[in-house]
């Protein structure tokens, strides 16, 4: 009978993608991070991205949803509404959330800066092929707000903005329920 050789299985000398880096869950803004992150776009006129963080605050949309919004899904009239209601692309099930006068303001002046129209997207992507901005590049910009207030990157991502809401409700009220519903 004759026997194969027998090869070793050697360990690969490459490295994980994500050796040194934080993984797990990153942590949501507090309320003085926000509004230093508010007033430094504001600052420096950044519409898009003042609208885009407020609507990100507010609606606690996954960024996949969050980018997709449509000028029709959040106002109404020309205005900006004061609720909205969307269909998560993950589940499938309809979200409701609450638009506060913040993010309309910034929604209004947004649209009106970029003269969109209620069938474009609202935050629409600067290459032609696609239809509105990726979810990559949102992480990039999430990345800069948080790197505009001398925070590290790495402990805050596009997620930190969708359980910032629910962290600041659940502090206030201690209600679990409250936030369950929100999320």
């Amino acid at each position: 009978m004759h026997k194969l050789p027998h090869k070793e299985i050697s360990k690969s000398s490459s490295t994980a993608w994500n050796k040194g880096l934080l993984v797990g869950q990153k942590s949501p803004l507090k309320l003085r991070k926000i509004w230093g992150i508010r007033v430094r776009l504001q600052l420096a006129n950044k519409e898009r991205d003042l609208a885009l963080f407020n609507m990100a605050i507010d609606s606690k949309l996954r960024g996949c949803n969050l980018v997709r919004l449509r000028v029709s899904d959040v106002t109404q009239g020309g205005k900006a509404s004061s609720r909205a209601m969307v269909m998560q692309k993950k589940t499938g099930m309809p979200v409701k959330f609450e638009i506060t006068e913040h993010t309309r303001n910034a929604v209004e002046k947004w649209i009106r800066v970029a003269n969109l129209h209620l069938d474009q997207h609202l935050f629409p992507s600067r290459f032609h092929q696609v239809a509105h901005l990726s979810t990559r590049q949102y992480a990039r910009i999430v990345k800069f707000w948080v790197s505009l207030i001398d925070l590290d990157p790495a402990a805050y991502g596009r997620h930190s903005l969708r359980r910032t809401k629910p962290t600041l409700i659940y502090r206030r009220t201690k209600n679990l329920r409250a936030v369950q519903l929100l999320l």
